[in-house]
């Protein structure tokens, strides 16, 4: 899912204009490289808190780029994307409910 959303963003952003290029462009694709990142690094982790800690980092990561969506659509960059859009909200749900449910064990 958090790798879909690594995808769908460089999909999403091919089309920025060449100006941005190093600026939007770049910062949405390292968000989004670094939400399925962190989850594969926490994973390797000894402990469920260093395992924790990754994901709270992939979530952060996953709401930057949340806004750096809604910024590049209401610039003109990129049209709305359901598909991108829905993958967004998908993982924002899956990811958040993970984070609940370990720090409740």
């Amino acid at each position: 899912m958090a790798d879909e959303v690594a995808l769908l963003t460089y999909k999403f952003t091919a089309n920025f204009p060449r100006e941005e290029q190093f600026a939007l462009t770049s910062q949405m694709r390292r968000a989004a490289v670094s939400i399925p990142s962190n989850i594969v690094e926490g994973c390797g982790r000894q402990t469920e808190a260093e395992f924790l800690r990754f994901l709270d980092i992939a979530y952060g990561s996953l709401r930057e780029l949340e806004y750096q969506t809604s910024l590049g659509v209401r610039l003109g960059f990129g049209a709305e994307h359901a598909e991108f859009q829905a993958k967004l909200d998908e993982t924002s749900k899956v990811l958040a409910a993970l984070i609940r449910t370990i720090r409740k064990s």
